[in-house]
């Protein structure tokens, strides 16, 4: 299960709005960095619950592929603003470190057959 906050789901209404046809925003994983994955939110066009988790809160829709749920499970997906920077913040509890720059992380492989 991942939570959006409310500050997130905002931020993932005005994502989809930005792109005629989008559906809802996808978590994806990538494999990069240092620490060897990372974040990254792409636009959805068409739904495929064959191959994503969808999680709602109040019009916002992010879709999670199934094959990265193990990684992500009792994530908080947020987004934060201040006067330097802003974006979405995701608070990961099965992160087992992060690089320096906090840019990628990794997960303990030995959650993936729990």
């Amino acid at each position: 299960m991942i939570t959006i906050t409310q500050s997130g789901a905002n931020a993932i209404r005005k994502k989809m709005s930005l792109k005629d046809g989008a559906v809802g925003l996808r978590l994806n994983i990538k494999s990069t960095g240092c620490s060897g994955n990372s974040y990254k939110m792409e636009h959805v066009m068409a739904e495929d619950l064959k191959v994503d988790d969808k999680f709602e809160q109040d019009g916002a829709v992010l879709y999670v592929p199934k094959m990265h749920s193990w990684m992500l499970a009792g994530m908080v997906v947020d987004f934060a603003e201040d006067k330097m920077q802003s974006g979405f913040t995701f608070n990961n509890p099965n992160e087992a470190g992060r690089c320096g720059c906090g840019e990628s992380f990794t997960v303990d492989p030995a959650l993936k057959h729990q």
